[in-house]
């Protein structure tokens, strides 16, 4: 298999690798780091860039999202099409492998946009309320409160912790990825409460309850909005 990558170097100690939706592969190095060293780094890691590259092409580029008959929707790590049918009042419903919007008149795009949004934000307050409740019970021995949670629409960021009002919000887009990847993050703003750096010990602490972590964070990107 013939992986195809970009390379920069930055002041950073260890090699690191991401890939984007469109699945280009980008190499950060260290500065004395040879290129012979960058290309044993990526070939080493070609299982795992495959792997990933199948993952793209199963979800949705949520950018793009059409609205149309088949198109995909994501919610808890599983594709569903969309599917409409007649009836007398909007409505919005799974139904095996589908995402089944009923309405009574040929549906309007943004009338179909709303109906989805509302829809995921009502599952995500069903969802995280939960999976808090869960994840805060297994860290139950770091005797830390529960925060409230709230859900928002986020561009950039997962999930945040305010010392301030000592409340948790989540992105909306949670809903749509595994629950593994939810509990991550959630696990991530609790742990926030008793450490408020991205340190060593932090992730220590965060790795004690999610081991797979790093895998976890990587998943997520194919989830951002």
């Amino acid at each position: 298999m013939m992986v195809t990558y970009c390379w920069c170097r930055s002041r950073r100690k260890t090699l690191g690798i991401t890939i984007q939706p469109d699945k280009t592969v980008a190499v950060r190095v260290p500065t004395r780091t040879s290129a012979a060293a960058i290309r044993e780094f990526v070939t080493n890691r070609a299982e795992w860039i495959l792997k990933v590259w199948k993952i793209f092409d199963a979800a949705p580029v949520f950018q793009n999202q059409g609205y149309y008959r088949g198109a995909k929707f994501m919610y808890q790590g599983k594709a569903y099409q969309l599917e409409f049918t007649k009836g007398p009042h909007v409505s919005l419903h799974l139904h095996e492998d589908l995402f089944v919007f009923t309405c009574p008149d040929i549906p309007l795009e943004n009338v179909i946009r709303k109906t989805i949004t509302t829809w995921y934000r009502k599952q995500a307050l069903e969802v995280v309320k939960a999976r808090s409740i869960e994840c805060h019970r297994m860290m139950n021995g770091e005797n830390i409160p529960l925060p409230p949670t709230s859900i928002r629409s986020m561009k950039t960021r997962w999930g945040s912790y305010s010392y301030h009002t000592k409340k948790i919000a989540l992105n909306l887009n949670l809903v749509r990825a595994p629950q593994a990847c939810l509990d991550y993050v959630i696990v991530h703003e609790l742990c926030h409460i008793k450490i408020r750096h991205h340190k060593t010990d932090f992730w220590n602490m965060v790795r004690r309850y999610v081991p797979n972590y790093q895998e976890l964070k990587k998943q997520l990107k194919l989830y951002i909005a």
